[in-house]
């Protein structure tokens, strides 16, 4: 009991303190409070991104272009292990899925198989980006899907051996062969080419787009709509990357006509096929006269146009633009209009046999209706003209003279800023004979676009084995019904 109290009493004093007033009672004063403690700083907060997203390796060409290699792309989607998301999915055989590393990206070394499927699921999801956002950011639907039907297209990045690469409407899917070059010990997979990924990514959009442009009995210019379509998919994507522009403007100085990886299209693919350097060149001076009805030369014809139109845009924008813009963000910026104005008139065009005269009057519309300079509608009509398109509404002395006024945005010459031009030739092989597609890529040549009729193919929708027989099962249910 004694040394409870004196506990109580050691805490009582360690509380108070005694202070002794003359004449006055002693008070105890309690101890003051400690002082309230500081809030401590906090950093302002960062904002999180919105969505979740995954890194990439991918070839910016393809392996032989070995002055511009690998790099990492940004996905700023939810992609799953596969890699498949809701639009995509990658198959191949004892590799798939593959999984995401302890980052969350798909990065691995060129030339395994992971690689290649990741690769190519990248390229493809980049290509369908790019057109996403000409279409006001909506998705763009596969031609199967239709009344809520949101299936996937299927990649396969190693689907066969053999020199080509093809879309499926029957199969839902892009596949990418691989063979062995002829005197060659290594493999080549058409997979690793960005230019052939998104040359068969673009065939599928198109298909989404115009569903029936794919027919065989279309007039060969409108197949060759869709292999040029492939092409200047490849070119604008490329174009579409700030390295790859910015390699592209330091390589020919801002001169896009001169020698450079952009306008040949599948190097590797084409030297392996022994051509000298790709597959084709946008840069060429092909009319139609030229090219007869053989569909991927007639492609090169409205490639190469396209190609100029970029040139002599990107030649006109340089030179009011150089003092305050870096030449290539002129160059980024001027490929991803014209790419838009492409889309549009594709999209404005008709969905069946389609000529190129029918997307160039479209350019031309849509070109005046957004406001662009005049210049922009010459030049589409001289490049078109030239190449025996259309028919020269301006005089093309001075282009072929050289003396074109460049930098003046109202140059017309003394023609008219006409938006509607005749076809040069209503007679030309390239409207009126039958599609030679015996050297196209392997989309052209599926049987299903060769025997279903443009009718059918345009109306969307699945396509299964019986449409693809539908005129043989007939004549066989009539036999058998007799």
């Amino acid at each position: 009991m004694k040394i409870h109290q004196q506990d109580v009493q050691t805490q009582r004093d360690a509380e108070t303190v005694e202070v002794s007033i003359p004449a006055q009672r002693p008070k105890a004063v309690r101890k003051e409070a400690p002082p309230v403690p500081r809030a401590v700083p906090r950093p302002v907060p960062v904002p999180a991104p919105l969505r979740t997203g995954h890194r990439f390796l991918v070839y910016k060409q393809d392996p032989s272009v070995t002055e511009l290699g690998a790099r990492l792309v940004f996905l700023p989607s939810v992609v799953l292990n596969g890699p498949t998301d809701a639009r995509v999915r990658t198959d191949l055989a004892g590799v798939t899925p593959v999984a995401r590393n302890i980052s969350g990206d798909f990065v691995f070394a060129p030339g395994s198989p992971q690689f290649d499927c990741a690769h190519t699921f990248a390229v493809v999801r980049q290509t369908m980006a790019m057109y996403e956002r000409h279409n006001k950011g909506e998705p763009i639907p596969f031609a199967w899907n239709v009344n809520g039907n949101t299936d996937r297209i299927t990649v396969f990045p190693h689907a066969a051996e053999g020199a080509n690469a093809f879309y499926t409407r029957t199969g839902k899917a892009l596949k990418f062969l691989f063979f062995t070059p002829e005197g060659q010990s290594d493999v080549l997979y058409t997979c690793q080419s960005l230019d052939i990924v998104a040359h068969e990514t673009g065939h599928s959009i198109l298909d989404g787009l115009k569903p029936g442009w794919l027919s065989a009995d279309n007039p060969p210019q409108t197949g060759g709509l869709h292999e040029s379509f492939g092409d200047i998919t490849a070119i604008f994507l490329a174009l579409a990357e700030p390295d790859q522009a910015d390699a592209l403007v330091a390589l020919t100085k801002a001169n896009l006509h001169d020698k450079s990886f952009l306008t040949e299209l599948a190097e590797q693919f084409g030297k392996a096929l022994g051509m000298p350097s790709g597959l084709r060149n946008a840069d060429n001076d092909l009319k139609l006269s030229q090219v007869g009805n053989e569909v991927h030369a007639i492609s090169q014809v409205f490639t190469g146009a396209i190609y100029d139109v970029l040139a002599d845009v990107y030649t006109f924008e340089l030179s009011r633009q150089q003092r305050t813009k870096d030449a290539t963000i002129v160059l980024i910026e001027t490929a991803s209009a014209l790419c838009r104005l492409v889309f549009d008139a594709i999209v404005a065009s008709p969905a069946t046999g389609a000529r190129y005269v029918d997307v160039a009057n479209k350019m031309l519309q849509v070109s005046a209706s957004r406001g662009d300079p005049a210049i922009y509608r010459t030049f589409i009509r001289n490049r078109f003209a030239v190449r025996e398109i259309t028919t020269a509404e301006t005089p093309l002395r001075d282009l072929m003279s050289g003396r074109m006024m460049m930098s003046d945005p109202a140059y017309t010459g003394d023609g008219q800023d006409v938006t509607e031009v005749a076809p040069h030739d209503e007679h030309s092989a390239s409207l009126r004979a039958d599609q030679d597609r015996s050297r196209c890529c392997g989309t052209m040549q599926m049987p299903e676009y060769q025997v279903v009729a443009p009718e059918k193919l345009a109306r969307r929708g699945s396509l299964e084995d019986d449409d693809i027989l539908r005129d043989e099962l007939d004549e066989l249910r009539e036999a058998f019904s007799k």
